[in-house]
């Protein structure tokens, strides 16, 4: 078994081969186009997960992470990419915007999610970021894995990367925290996720069991199942919606974040003045 987090970044690079946006942050310049992203980084004996990439007519490279995470992505003419309505902080004149209703409103009554994508054409270069402080981290999608996306976890995707909603049933739907509707990924190009934290990433053997509490989920690859466990003990029954968790099987990848919304909002509510 083996954790992926963020630690050990390298010093400040320039950006290779264009003049656009410069970051002062780790993660330094993108990587040319038709070359695969660098190994790893090594610090004190921890892999990190790969933050620079190219794929097809796009390059990427994620800064500021854990917190304040920012993805920035380098389009070439006529290249798009799908990204989450409102996620979008600056970009080159020359790159064009458009909407588009991806799901039905039933769905979106279900979900209780924003349905919509919005599209970005290159040429030139677009920042994008989520709505609250956290990770972003980029998953590499095959074209053979089919990937399961917490229902606040989508940021953007390349081209050809396809998102559905799918039905658990009531039972498992109601149980897991996601809702009657999850979030399916598939097709080949890179994916990107959002979290409340910092993300962790742990590979599963073949069946290897990890047990995660609901709200810490943000996406997955291997196959799960929603039990109950004794709410003593290190697992708090406020923080697994009365000691229900999700215990996935390998082989397959699960990507978690570090902070529970679910939580959150509770402490926070917790700070208020009482009305009284």
């Amino acid at each position: 078994m083996s954790y992926h987090t963020p630690s050990g970044y390298p010093g400040p690079q320039p950006a290779q081969g264009y003049p656009g946006a410069q970051f002062p942050s780790p993660g330094g310049g993108y990587p040319a186009l038709g070359q695969h992203a660098p190994p790893p980084q090594q610090s004190q004996g921890t892999a990190m997960i790969d933050t620079t990439g190219a794929f097809e007519g796009a390059q990427y490279r994620i800064d500021h992470r854990d917190s304040n995470s920012l993805l920035a992505i380098r389009l070439q003419p006529g290249y798009e990419i799908k990204g989450k309505p409102g996620s979008m902080v600056a970009m080159d004149p020359t790159v064009s915007l458009k909407g588009k209703l991806k799901f039905r409103c039933f769905k979106k009554l279900v979900t209780g999610t924003e349905m919509s994508e919005s599209t970005f054409a290159g040429p030139g270069e677009v920042l994008l970021a989520p709505e609250i402080w956290g990770d972003i981290v980029p998953i590499p999608m095959d074209g053979s894995t089919t990937w399961s996306i917490g229902k606040h976890a989508f940021l953007a995707a390349t081209k050809d990367v396809k998102l559905a909603t799918k039905s658990q049933g009531f039972g498992k739907g109601l149980f897991s925290g996601e809702g009657l509707f999850v979030r399916q990924v598939t097709g080949a190009g890179v994916l990107f996720v959002s979290s409340l934290g910092a993300v962790v990433q742990r590979r599963l053997g073949n069946g290897e069991q990890w047990i995660v509490d609901n709200g810490h989920l943000v996406a997955w690859s291997a196959k799960y199942a929603v039990e109950r466990v004794n709410a003593g003990g290190l697992i708090s029954a406020a923080h697994t919606d009365e000691g229900l968790v999700c215990r996935f099987t390998g082989p397959g990848v699960v990507y978690i974040q570090t902070r529970n919304p679910d939580a959150l909002t509770g402490w926070i509510q917790e700070q208020l003045p009482s009305s009284g």
